[in-house]
């Protein structure tokens, strides 16, 4: 019998689509996207419920935006990008640098999308175990770096298991990679970290030309429904990222958003500030209590569970909170509303010494 169907590519047709955060009930709390809890930034609302022409399209370039980050970060406008997310960002570069026979390097597990992106672009994943720690193994990162390498994606602080690269790791990274070789520095949760080791990437960007640094309004600005990240770096970079855009892609509403929230650094801060305090309380009584947390910098925390992953997940979904289950590996539960954090708590404890008595690969101590 003849085939009629529509040729799909054979990687594209057995890659999973990418698994959303699963939604909470009205009586249950979602922890499970690393959401902010608190709502816009004030003037944030009034600001988009302005942009009413929605008969027009938005401004292609996104240059309010764009100008407002550049003086932001001592770069021209041409040196920042705007687009619908910063994921949407790593599928422009991944376009932009390679092919197929290319190679993407990045840890895993880091961020869930990277190997959707790597494929989407035709390239092949070469994916670095993390440390025991959870953290980036940036020397074992450089080794694979090969003639083939077109890309290597840095998360830190690194999602979903929470530790950050120190700025010296970093150095010593960058020395080891090829000047022709994208190194991309994923930064989406930088507005979280406190450790003060940890790199920080757009003072880098003369340095090293070939570092492209992206950060996102989705986390700390609390804009995740409206869709805006931003990219820091070379010129002829991102212009190249541009050509591979999809046009008028940021709305209006969106644009307006990210400007408002930029003149709102104050209260930001104090936001950011409470979120990371309300996490590294939530750390302390998981140790507490003998799960082997790894040093959490996002607005997250990373429970080790292993192969009891999916028996975890179901206690805290009955217990009214949602969280990021991946699968024999480990559960993300994301700093949300302080009147979560007891219930969360509770449940974490009582699962501690089932899960310590379970078979498992992956102990809690």
């Amino acid at each position: 019998m003849t085939d009629t169907r529509v040729h799909i590519r054979p990687e594209i047709a057995v890659l999973p689509a990418y698994q959303q955060g699963r939604q909470a009930a009205a009586d249950a709390f979602k922890l499970s996207s690393n959401e902010n809890p608190f709502p816009p930034l004030p003037g944030v609302v009034e600001a988009v419920q302005a942009q009413t022409a929605f008969n027009r399209y938005p401004d292609a370039s996104a240059l309010a935006v764009r100008a407002v980050l550049a003086n932001r970060f001592g770069l021209t406008p041409d040196q920042v990008h705007v687009a619908p997310g910063s994921v949407a960002i790593l599928h422009e570069l991944a376009r932009a640098v390679s092919a197929p026979g290319d190679e993407v390097v990045y840890a895993w597990r880091s961020f869930e999308a990277y190997p959707g992106v790597v494929t989407v672009a035709g390239a092949t994943s070469v994916q670095v175990p993390n440390r025991p720690d959870g953290g980036h193994d940036l020397d074992a990162m450089a080794a694979a770096v090969t003639e083939r390498t077109r890309m290597v994606i840095v998360c830190s602080p690194n999602n979903p298991t929470g530790p950050v690269v120190t700025a010296a790791e970093f150095d010593a990274f960058m020395t080891r990679v090829p000047a022709t070789v994208l190194v991309v520095l994923d930064e989406a949760y930088a507005e979280f970290v406190t450790e003060p080791t940890a790199v920080r990437g757009a003072p880098l960007l003369e340095r090293y030309p070939n570092l492209v640094v992206l950060r996102t309004f989705s986390k700390a600005y609390g804009l995740a429904g409206l869709r805006v990240g931003y990219a820091l770096g070379p010129t002829y970079v991102l212009d190249a990222v541009r050509a591979c855009a999809i046009p008028l892609s940021v709305t209006a509403q969106g644009q307006a958003a990210a400007l408002a929230s930029l003149e709102r650094e104050d209260e930001l801060l104090e936001r950011v500030a409470e979120l990371a305090q309300s996490r590294d309380r939530i750390v302390a009584a998981l140790r507490d209590q003998g799960w082997d947390v790894p040093d959490a910098q996002g607005n997250f925390v990373w429970l080790p569970t292993g192969e009891r992953t999916a028996h975890a997940a179901d206690a805290f979904d009955r217990a009214g909170i949602i969280v990021r289950a991946f699968r024999n590996e480990g559960i993300r539960i994301s700093i949300g509303e302080h009147e979560a954090v007891e219930t969360l708590l509770e449940t974490a404890a009582s699962l501690v010494e089932d899960l310590q008595m379970a078979p498992s690969d992956r102990p809690l101590r």
